[in-house]
């Protein structure tokens, strides 16, 4: 019989070799803008270049703070000799194998007659074909799997809820509650919620449900009743944590929270659904969350295991209320429904029964599956690879010239922010608005401490400058998409911050 540290390394590898596939497809697709290029998803890169640096450190975050994604790009910086977009490329491969680590929890304790890691493998699987059927180069597409890839788009959040829920079947498999799991549920739920209140949303309200409705049996009340004062007290002290953070957090996230517009929710996320329907992946990534969610109620109404009950539950339950309650809200971004892409997975690892055939077939399908596996993932660090080196011709022209100008310009949010942090000194670019007041958006603010610039940097996506009528640039510097208007003598004072 095959150790277990064996399967165990064996599943990694395959883990890791389906990433690199997923990550690949992704990065050679439209959606590659979302990995390397667009203004929201650089936060985190910035921040940890800015961390790396040494520089003053007054940072205007929105509600979300991104501590575990900043920590590990922060790692990873420090740690490799690659550039920033290597690091991207290399960050969308660890995430997807720390969701891995969180399915494989969820798939509870190897027993006999079970496979938790060929499932959790399988699982995986299922994501990265959701995320590859992810065409789209919007942010506000519903295109939800490959958000997993970016180190913005909240995926330590989405690994943080994966392992509460691998944690809470650990905990109901085992007929006595012990210290570790309870403290490790509880600190999972502090680091997240202090991180990305969307943990309350997406973790603690769904599992808080289903672990009441649990507590209907005899057997499972005591447990299930500390389970889930633990999960809200981590989630309590998670919040008061975020108090300290204060100046930081721009946005409490109140801001987002619209009820009386629920109907506009409604039109605006079918409108989403429609155009992903337009395009054959995006049919047949639907089709796949469908086929999965159907999984996941069926697994749940079966006379299970109740561990095996509360991941397959979980698996459409989540999903279930985070829709009716972005509706609910009025909310109006794609991004707060990824628990439609990674939660109906779970219902693959939630009864992991291995395939009624001998040991040896199952042994050598296993061996046979993890070599393909490898090859491909193999053949896929040059596809990965590749589009990260992607060359840019104008973003290469811009930074050029800020670094050898020696001077401090301007830009708007989602021109400036590219070629901000591939510059050497990303404070020589400030982030201000169409009237050139400061813009304190996910962005450092000791960079305003400049008080005037000398040129604007300015692309499609800027909005008509609002400037004196008789301030014009002594030259512009063409960029291919950029423009550089350069005043030279002339400075431009900086307006007061707004966010």
């Amino acid at each position: 019989m095959t150790r277990a540290w064996v399967r165990e390394l064996a599943g990694w590898l395959s883990a890791a070799a389906v990433a690199l596939v997923t990550a690949g497809a992704v990065a050679s697709s439209p959606r590659a803008d979302l990995l390397f290029r667009d203004g929201d998803s650089l936060v985190v890169a910035m921040l940890a270049r800015s961390l790396l640096a040494g520089e003053p450190l007054d940072w205007a975050m929105s509600s979300v703070l991104f501590l575990p994604e900043s920590a590990a790009f922060t790692a990873l910086d420090a740690g490799l000799p690659a550039d920033v977009n290597a690091l991207f490329a290399i960050s969308a491969v660890v995430n997807l194998l720390a969701l891995y680590g969180g399915i494989r929890l969820a798939a509870g304790r190897a027993r006999a007659g079970s496979a938790p890691v060929a499932w959790s493998v399988v699982a995986l699987s299922a994501f990265g074909a959701l995320a590859m059927t992810d065409v789209s180069a919007s942010r506000e597409a519903l295109d939800l799997a490959s958000l997993q890839l970016t180190t913005t788009y909240y995926s330590a959040t989405v690994v943080g809820v994966v392992v509460t829920i691998g944690i809470v079947r650990r905990m109901v498999d085992n007929r006595e509650l012990r210290a570790w799991p309870l403290i490790a549920l509880g600190i999972v739920a502090l680091v997240s919620t202090l991180s990305n209140p969307l943990y309350a949303a997406w973790a603690m309200v769904p599992l808080v449900i289903v672990l009441a409705v649990a507590t209907i049996s005899s057997e499972l009340r005591s447990r299930t009743s500390v389970i889930i004062v633990v999960l809200l007290t981590g989630a309590m002290i998670g919040f008061l944590a975020r108090i300290p953070f204060a100046a930081w957090i721009t946005q409490t996230g109140v801001e987002y929270v619209h009820p009386e517009r629920w109907h506009d929710s409604i039109d605006y996320y079918a409108r989403l659904v429609g155009e992903r329907m337009q395009s054959p992946p995006g049919a047949i990534g639907l089709l796949i969350t469908a086929a999965l969610l159907a999984v996941a109620v069926v697994r749940t109404v079966r006379p299970r295991q109740p561990g095996s009950r509360l991941v397959a539950a979980m698996a459409w339950v989540a999903p279930t209320v985070v829709v009716i309650g972005a509706i609910a809200l009025g909310t109006h971004a794609a991004r707060y429904l990824q628990p439609v892409a990674f939660a109906p997975v779970l219902a693959l690892v939630a009864a992991p029964h291995a395939l009624r055939v001998s040991e040896r077939v199952r042994r050598t399908a296993a061996v046979m599956a993890g070599v393909v596996l490898l090859i491909i993932g193999g053949l896929s660090i040059p596809r990965l690879a590749d589009a990260a080196a992607r060359p840019d011709a104008d973003l290469t022209c811009v930074a050029d010239w800020v670094d050898a100008s020696g001077r401090t310009g301007a830009g708007q949010f989602w021109t400036v922010r590219l070629p901000k942090l591939h510059l050497t000194d990303p404070s020589r670019l400030v982030q201000v608005d169409h009237q050139l007041n400061a813009y304190a958006w996910l962005v450092n603010r000791a960079d305003f401490a400049a008080g005037e610039v000398s040129f604007l940097v300015e692309d499609a996506q800027t909005v008509p400058w609002d400037l004196p009528e008789a301030l014009l640039p002594e030259m512009i510097v063409d960029c291919g998409r950029y423009s550089i208007l350069d005043f030279g003598a002339e400075t431009l004072p900086l307006g007061p911050q707004r966010s």
